[in-house]
C-alpha cells in the first residue's frame, strides 16, 4: 500500500462512517523504499524453524489442527537470505501543481518509452489504446481527507473482534504455510494476517476499479509523476510477462491490486509464486499472498524472534520530550522512568531498545513500538494504520483490548490543525505541508514550541498549545 493512503475499500468504509475529528499523525512524507525482486533458490536446505517473539504481553492463540500442504509447496522453496536492490525513491509529492500538457500527447510518448524499454507492441496497445483521464481517480489522490480522525476512532473502526476472529480462522486454515513462512522469513502469522485484514478483508475487499485507468491518470498527473510512471510501466511488465491481462488488473482507484494490495512495482519486486503451480496470484492463493507479504516484510527489514508493538502504563513525571519514534532507549531506561507493562509488571531484561509511541499525547495511550514497528511504518506511513495494524497483530495474538489512556484527552479537529501549523510555519518551524494532518515534521515542530512554552513536550498538537499560539505564545 502506498504510504499517504488506505486501500479503496478501507476508505469507502472510512468516509462512509467517519466525521473530522483531530488530526491523524503521518510518520513522514517521504515514501518508504521499494526494491528488486527476491529471487527463488531451486533446493535450499530449510533452517530448523525457531519459535517467532509476539507482542511480549500475550501468548500466542491455540494450536490450530495441522494442514497437509499441498505437493508443490513443499518443492517450492524462497532464499530469505536475499537482499534485492533497491529501486531509486520518488521525490515527494509536488502539492497544488498544475497540469499544463497535452494528455494524448503524453500518451505517446509514453507508448515510445515502453517499447523503447522493451515491451511489446502488443501489450502497449493492449493497456493503454483509448485510455482517457479519470478526474475521480484525480479528485481522490489529491484529497484523501479520512486520515483525519483520532487515533482511537480509528483504530475502533478497523482493528474489530470480527477482524480478530476472522484472523484466527485464516491461521488456522493455512497453518503449515504460516509454519513454512516463520521458516523461511521470520515473519509471524498474527502480522501477517493483520495487514492481510485491514487491506481487503481476505479478499473480500480487493476493490473493483480497473487499475490501468488510475495508473494512466496518476502517472500523467503532475502530483505523483515520477512515482506512477513507474507503476504503470511496471503493471505493463507484468502484462508482458503473461501474468495477468488488463482486464484482471482489478483492485484500487491508485492502482493497487491483490489481497494484500499490491502496486505494480511491489508485485515485481516480491511476489512470489509461494505455491509452485508456475505463477504468483495473489488474488485467489492464499499460499501465494501469504508467501508475498512475508517476503516483503522481510526486505523491508523484519527482525525474527522479536515484538513489534507493546501497550505500557506511564507515571504521570515521565520526561515527555523523550516520547518520540525517533528517539529509541533500551527497555531498562524506560524501566527507571517508572515505565510499566499495562498489568503493572515490570518491562523484562532485554537487549532491546524501544521508542515510546503517544499517538494521541500524553494522556491518551502508550506503546513502545520495537524496531520491528519500523516495518509497520514504511508498509504505510499514516501513522494512524501504521499503530492500528501493529496493535491489530498483538490482539490476533491473544493481547487485551488496549486502555484509552490515563485521563481526559482533547485534541484538533482538521481545520484546528491547520491554524497551529500556520502559526508554527510563521515562527519559522517546517511543519510540511499546511494540510490539517500532522504528520512528523508538525509534530516534531509541535514539541519544540512545547518546549519552548514550557507546555508538556509529548508532540501532540493540543488545545492548550493553539490558545498559547492565538495569545502570542
Amino acid at each position: 500500500m502506498h504510504a499517504l493512503k488506505l486501500c479503496a475499500a478501507m476508505a469507502a468504509m472510512l468516509i462512509a462512517t467517519a466525521a473530522v475529528g483531530p488530526a491523524a499523525a503521518q510518520v513522514s512524507d517521504t515514501p518508504p523504499p521499494v526494491q528488486k525482486k527476491t529471487k527463488k533458490a531451486k533446493a535450499a536446505p530449510k533452517a530448523p524453524a525457531a519459535p517467532v517473539a509476539t507482542s511480549p504481553t500475550v501468548a500466542p492463540p491455540a494450536a490450530a489442527p495441522a494442514e497437509t500442504p499441498p505437493a508443490a509447496a513443499q518443492t517450492t522453496v524462497v532464499e530469505a537470505g536475499t537482499h534485492p536492490v533497491k529501486r531509486p525513491l520518488p521525490p515527494p509529492p509536488h502539492e497544488n501543481c498544475k497540469n499544463t500538457g497535452n494528455f494524448a500527447t503524453w500518451l505517446e510518448g509514453f507508448k515510445r518509452k515502453a517499447a523503447a524499454q522493451g515491451i511489446s507492441r502488443r501489450t502497449i496497445s493492449a493497456a493503454l489504446d483509448g485510455q482517457t483521464l479519470n478526474s475521480s481517480v484525480m479528485a481522490r489522490d489529491r484529497q484523501q481527507s479520512f486520515f483525519a480522525q483520532t487515533f482511537l476512532d480509528f483504530q475502533a473502526k478497523l482493528a474489530t473482534p470480527n477482524r480478530v476472529q476472522s484472523s484466527r480462522r485464516k491461521i488456522a486454515e493455512n497453518k503449515a504455510t504460516f509454519d513454512r513462512v516463520q521458516r523461511d522469513f521470520g515473519v509471524p502469522a498474527s502480522v501477517i494476517t493483520g495487514f492481510w485484514a485491514l487491506e481487503s478483508d481476505f479478499g473480500a475487499g480487493m476493490g473493483k476499479f480497473p487499475i490501468m485507468p488510475a495508473l494512466v491518470t496518476l502517472a500523467y498527473d503532475c502530483r505523483r509523476t515520477e512515482m506512477f510512471n513507474d507503476e504503470l510501466m511496471a503493471a505493463l511488465q507484468i502484462i508482458d510477462r503473461g501474468d495477468m491481462s488488463p482486464s484482471e488488473m482489478i483492485g484500487s482507484w491508485a492502482g493497487e491490486i491483490g489481497q494484500t494490495q499490491f502496486l505494480p512495482t511491489r508485485y515485481l519486486d516480491y511476489a512470489v509464486d509461494y505455491d509452485g503451480d508456475g505463477r504468483p496470484n495473489l488474488f485467489r492463493s492464499d499460499v501465494d499472498v501469504i508467501g508475498s507479504t512475508a517476503n516483503y516484510m522481510h526486505n523491508l527489514g523484519w527482525r525474527p524472534n522479536e515484538p513489534w508493538l507493546e501497550e505500557v502504563r506511564l507515571t504521570a513525571d515521565l520526561p515527555w520530550q523523550e516520547a518520540d519514534l525517533l528517539i529509541k532507549h533500551p527497555l531498562e531506561k524506560w524501566s527507571a522512568w517508572g515505565v510499566r507493562r499495562v498489568d503493572g509488571s515490570p518491562l523484562p531484561k532485554s537487549n532491546l531498545t524501544a521508542s515510546l509511541l503517544l499517538p494521541m499525547g500524553r494522556n491518551g495511550p502508550a506503546f513502545l513500538a520495537y524496531p520491528n514497528f519500523d516495518v509497520y511504518t514504511q508498509w504505510n506511513q499514516s501513522l494512524n494504520y501504521a499503530t492500528t495494524a501493529a496493535y491489530l497483530a498483538t490482539r490476533i495474538d491473544g493481547a487485551p483490548v488496549m486502555s484509552h489512556g490515563r485521563g481526559l484527552i482533547s485534541g484538533l479537529d482538521r481545520p484546528q490543525t491547520q491554524e497551529l501549523q500556520g502559526l508554527l510555519a510563521k515562527r519559522g518551524y517546517d511543519v510540511g505541508k499546511i494540510d490539517g494532518l500532522a504528520g512528523q515534521k508538525t509534530r516534531t515542530a509541535v514539541k519544540a514550541m512545547q518546549l519552548k512554552l514550557g507546555l508538556p513536550p509529548d508532540s501532540y498538537p493540543s488545545p492548550e498549545l493553539l490558545a498559547a499560539m492565538r495569545g502570542g505564545g
